[in-house]
This record gives C-alpha cells, structure tokens and sequence, in this order.
C-alpha cells in the first residue's frame, strides 16, 4: 500500500528492517541530546508527518530491544496515529529502568506498525450470549501463572 508522507527530518523514511518485519523504527529528529531520568518521560519528535488511508491507523509500538536491555518504553502502547491526523508524529518514551537513558538525533526509539481497523456499531440488547469462560476477568482462563 501507498502512504503519503513528508519527511522534515535529517534521517531516511522508516523502512522493514527485515522482509518480514511487521514494523517500521522510528528514528529521534531531535536539535539537543535528551536524557530520559528513571521514571522520566518525554515527547521526541520524529519529523514525519503522513496521510493513512481511510480504515488504517499507524501504530507506534516500543523497539524490544530498548525494552529489554534499557527500560525503554512508549508509555501509551500501542500509541494510535488516526487517518485524519496531520500533525508531526511523535513518540513518548518513558525511561522505567534506574539508569539515565541518553537519545540523541537519528537513534530508533521506536516501531510503528500499519494495521486496518474496523468502525464498530453499538447494538443495545437485554442479554449477552453465553460463553465457557462467562464474566471471568484477569487470570481466569488459568493460562498464565504469577512469577
């Protein structure tokens, strides 16, 4: 699929890394170094600004390897782009580890991924259809165990 697309920043568009990559990085198009604190968050702006299709959204997901070795997260994940959104795609990062995280231009801070979505319609009814796992809520359907 086509997506338009303006690049205002210093670095290539975001491309697969991989053939089967489901995600695009994301790189920091940042003046200054930014260093994220423990518990810290801030907005880093990417210099990308896109049109998606009606029936699309752009999801901006954390890199899995800044999650696991930094800490590193997007504290609002999956972070939803709209189709009529227009503005400079941003990512917030959240630093959750105890050690000072640096970002500095051009880093990949993050993923996004383009998926098509539905438009859901509300049908009010008196009563739900029965399942096997009923009004269960987390941790019910016993398939994860507390480490």
């Amino acid at each position: 699929m086509e997506i338009k697309i303006i690049n205002q920043s210093r670095h290539q568009l975001p491309q697969y890394e991989t053939p089967l990559s489901a995600g695009m990085d994301l790189r920091a198009n940042i003046e200054a170094t930014v260093v994220l604190r423990p518990m810290e968050r801030a907005l880093i702006k990417t210099g990308l600004f896109i049109a998606l299709p009606e029936g699309y959204e752009a999801q901006v997901r954390p890199r899995s390897g800044l999650a696991l070795k930094k800490g590193i997260t997007c504290i609002n994940s999956p972070g939803t782009i709209d189709a009529d959104y227009r503005g400079e795609i941003g990512v917030i990062l959240a630093n959750m580890s105890n050690e000072d995280f640096t970002i500095n231009d051009g880093d990949r801070i993050a993923q996004m991924v383009i998926a098509r979505h539905e438009k859901a319609q509300w049908v009010v009814c008196e009563k739900l259809d029965q399942t096997e796992r009923g009004n269960g809520g987390f941790g019910s359907t016993g398939g994860s165990k507390a480490l």
